[in-house]
């Protein structure tokens, strides 16, 4: 589990396309402290860790990514918001108990991608307008809380598949949000509490 609070900005150093695909993502995290078979939040996608390591002084893991995996998340390598050697990436290491719970509970199952249609500054804040897929838009809602890129964030307004938020100065400089641009292609993950209200319902109704 993890809070949607990012922790560190990596570098994607290698990609290497084999049976999965093979990512090597530098970090300011101390290889020495990232257990094998840990998880670690990718752009908001859960990765397990499968080597770790040092090069120059620079640190670096391992992790290899299923082909359902890349199919559901801006993994693709179709466009310049997608995965690519240089891109950086916001990361986060797994809750542990007695963490601060800063954000709000966040899986790391991207549910979906959202595009970024609209980004305009909006006093020091940006004001940033995406659109989601269809089937998941009645997960959301205004001042509700959802994770984008794996960053915990709240929704200002929702008009059908449209949803609005703000991104403050801290924000932009603490993660990869000082560099969206309009077409982004942005991982998705909607409230666990959201998805869980929603079976419910489907539940009562059958």
């Amino acid at each position: 589990m993890f809070t949607g609070i990012i922790t560190d900005i990596g570098r994607i150093v290698e990609l290497d396309q084999q049976g999965d695909l093979r990512a090597r993502i530098a970090t300011a995290y101390a290889p020495e402290t990232i257990d094998i078979g840990a998880s670690i939040a990718c752009d908001g996608v859960c990765l397990t860790v499968i080597a770790r390591g040092e090069d120059a002084g620079q640190g670096w893991f391992d992790v290899q990514i299923s082909a359902e995996t890349v199919s559901r998340t801006n993994l693709r390598l179709q466009a310049r918001s997608d995965w690519r050697e240089g891109k950086r990436v916001n990361l986060e290491r797994a809750l542990r108990v007695g963490d601060e719970l800063g954000g709000h509970i966040v899986s790391g199952h991207v549910d979906g991608v959202a595009e970024l249609i609209e980004l305009h500054d909006e006093g020091d804040s940006t004001r940033m307008t995406f659109r989601a897929p269809e089937a998941l838009a009645p997960f959301i809602a205004s001042k509700g809380s959802i994770a984008l890129n794996g960053t915990s964030l709240t929704v200002n307004e929702v008009d059908g598949a449209t949803f609005g938020i703000n991104v403050i100065p801290h924000t932009k400089v603490a993660t990869t949000w000082g560099e969206a641009a309009v077409g982004d292609r942005i991982n998705l993950e909607i409230d666990t509490l959201a998805r869980y209200v929603a079976r419910l319902r489907e539940w009562g109704a059958a």
